[in-house]
């Protein structure tokens, strides 16, 4: 009990100190601010006569004289109209000929990354039509035509009647024709660039640029020739001789003018020979005589095939299949 009055009396004490040092402490503020105000009414004839008042800065190293002016510089710093480095209003023509500048030496990314912060803007405005051909044009010459040949179509929409557009409408044609992917894979990019420029034909007949867009119509259609050619191939290999048939039928419907024709035709003699041996004794018959159908329609169209010498002894011994099954029936 008396160890702990002992420990409340030191506790007492010690407050009392922390009291008598916070008045003290109070006190000292009290005079120091009454002694500034002071000096800044009654003596007022020490100061400066130029108007810069003299005061301290204590930094937490050392102290250092600033006057009123300098204090005003340093928290006083100029604004700057817009934001740094960011297309606008007042800086759109400074970065309209950034982005050319860019263009002419051919930084095609750099300037189209400007010309889509400027084209917004220049909606509207005689620069509108410029600004989106060579944003468009800046990705068609990076080689991202995927991205040119939406801006090229976008500028055919906008600005139909201007002396670009039948070059925007070509180079869409383009850029959707370098964008459709090799014949093995997903060909729906290719039938869009088939109906592009089905459309540009149709939209410029007297271009003079008609012969390019036949030949690019040519090779997209040549890839989807070649892209079915590769199923017939495939399913008579895999022996789905019924579904080679079918594919191999409407492949000479779709492409009887395509360079792969000649060896789909002999694709199916065989496919049809082997379909027959495989068959049901009455079925064999009509399996067989589809051989020669096949092969007479190879060598009426391409005589001059390099298949036509194996058809014929394919279709010889189909002929003699026949003959058997004849001599079967008597």
């Amino acid at each position: 009990m008396k160890i702990r009055l002992a420990r409340i009396n030191v506790y007492i004490r010690t407050m009392k100190k922390i009291r008598i040092i916070d008045f003290n402490l109070l006190i000292f503020l009290i005079l120091c601010f009454s002694f500034g105000k002071a000096s800044a009414t009654t003596e007022g004839e020490f100061l400066p006569k130029d108007n810069h008042v003299c005061f301290f800065e204590v930094d937490e190293t050392n102290e250092t004289t600033v006057t009123s002016a300098e204090r005003k510089t340093k928290e006083k710093k100029p604004r700057r109209s817009g934001r740094r480095g960011k297309v606008n209003f007042e800086t759109f023509r400074e970065y309209y000929e950034k982005a050319m500048n860019l263009y002419n030496k051919k930084a095609w990314l750099s300037a189209a990354r400007i010309f889509e912060q400027l084209y917004p803007l220049s909606i509207g405005t005689p620069l509108g039509d410029t600004i989106l051909f060579y944003f468009a044009d800046s990705y068609f010459q990076n080689r991202d035509y995927q991205m040119a040949a939406f801006h090229f179509r976008d500028y055919v929409r906008r600005y139909p009647g201007t002396e670009r557009t039948e070059l925007a409408a070509l180079n869409a044609v383009k850029a959707m024709y370098f964008s459709s992917p090799e014949y093995y894979l997903d060909q729906f990019i290719t039938l869009m660039a088939i109906d592009e420029v089905n459309l540009f034909i149709q939209n410029y007949p007297y271009s003079k640029h008609i012969e390019e867009c036949n030949e690019i119509l040519d090779a997209l259609r040549d890839k989807l020739a070649k892209k079915e050619m590769e199923m017939v191939r495939m399913y008579y290999r895999t022996g789905n001789y019924e579904a080679a048939q079918i594919m191999a039928r409407n492949f000479l419907k779709t492409y009887s003018y395509s360079k792969y024709a000649p060896e789909v035709l002999f694709i199916l003699v065989r496919n049809n020979f082997d379909f027959a041996r495989r068959s049901v004794e009455h079925r064999k018959y009509h399996r067989f005589k589809d051989v020669l159908d096949a092969f007479e329609t190879l060598q009426a169209r391409y005589p001059e095939s390099r298949f036509i010498a194996d058809a014929k002894k394919i279709a010889d011994e189909a002929a003699n299949q026949i003959k058997k099954l004849d001599e079967r029936k008597k």
